[in-house]
């Protein structure tokens, strides 16, 4: 009996002893490296976003989040990568854009599929030329692009992306302009740069340096009213193109991941939000300094843009995912 007693007692100190070390293995997230990735090529605003963001998180969590960029497919192949990893939280992904995946003709994927954590930054997009270019208003722009239909190159992100519903807007509106696209933000850049395409669609904080040093300019801005940056440069709307959708980068886990999980890194990115040092980010990238929707409130934005982006899109004539 008490030979028993000995042998119930040592299985229930087992029992115990493992429930504990399961409890605690759970809780103990994260414990290794989080791997970022970013569905576009170095330089770009979202790059610029993830690798801001992975230094701040690397700090609060304890563990390395090496950022790697997967480039192709108007972001796609970068979001396939994160949807084949394992749903364990140790892989995220910081995009710009969320049309190709969900909103484009034959979609791969709906917002369900997602894990929004957060929208880190919000900023306006524009038409950008060589500083010395011939074209010094978008009057100039515009006037030569009507005169020789398909003659001007526009270097974009690429196909079923917000710059390519921009620029099909401006098709239709009779400016027939060539969209030359680049997935590499360094080949965009030196594309105009270089006189090998005409304009180039971005947002402004992402060419900050190239607008500040006097290689690129404005001319015509995508945005609601003017921006200061650019004061002197007018809105699409304000020539008749009815184009406003600003571009957004977020922060998401695949779909089918533990919700615990998802809330420690959400809620790590929410406390960042609230520090000196994203203020003094946001300003750096010239974006709404009201940019940060937390968790709980990231899908019904991601909802309004995906509406907002299939009317620009209808309206240029492109199909979209129902």
């Amino acid at each position: 009996m008490v030979a028993t007693r000995t042998v119930l007692r040592c299985c229930a100190a087992f029992l115990l002893t493992a429930l504990a070390f399961g409890a605690f293995a759970q809780e103990r997230y994260p414990s290794r490296p989080i791997e970022v990735v970013v569905p576009w090529g170095p330089g770009g605003g979202s790059d610029q976003t993830a690798r801001r963001l992975a230094q701040h998180l690397e700090s609060a969590l304890k563990v390395s989040l090496p950022v790697v960029n997967v480039p192709g497919a108007s972001g796609l192949t970068g979001v396939t990568k994160i949807f084949n990893a394992p749903a364990d939280g140790y892989t995220i992904g910081v995009t710009g854009d969320i049309y190709a995946p969900m909103g484009a003709p034959g979609a791969k994927y709906k917002l369900a599929d997602f894990i929004p954590l957060a929208i880190v930054i919000s900023q306006p997009g524009a038409f950008f030329t060589a500083q010395d270019s011939r074209f010094k208003t978008w009057a100039d722009f515009e006037k030569e692009a009507r005169a020789k239909p398909g003659a001007l190159k526009i270097a974009f992100v690429g196909f079923n992306s917000i710059d390519e519903i921009h620029i099909n807007n401006l098709i239709a509106k009779g400016i027939r302009v060539t969209a030359v696209p680049f997935a590499k933000p360094g080949e965009r850049y030196a594309s105009v740069l270089g006189g090998h395409a005409d304009l180039v669609y971005e947002q402004a904080g992402d060419v900050r340096s190239f607008l500040t040093g006097k290689q690129l300019r404005a001319l015509l801005s995508i945005s609601e009213k003017r921006q200061a940056a650019f004061a002197d440069v007018p809105t699409a709307r304000e020539v008749g193109i009815d184009i406003t959708v600003p571009q957004f980068r977020w922060v998401f886990m695949r779909g089918g991941t533990d919700p615990k999980r998802a809330e420690v890194v959400a809620a790590t990115i929410a406390r960042y939000a609230s520090t000196p040092d994203y203020k003094k980010y946001l300003e750096e990238e010239w974006a709404d300094p009201e940019s940060f929707v937390p968790m709980a409130e990231a899908p019904k934005r991601f909802q309004q843009s995906l509406e907002a982006l299939r009317r620009e899109a209808t309206a240029a004539g492109m199909k979209t995912a129902q």
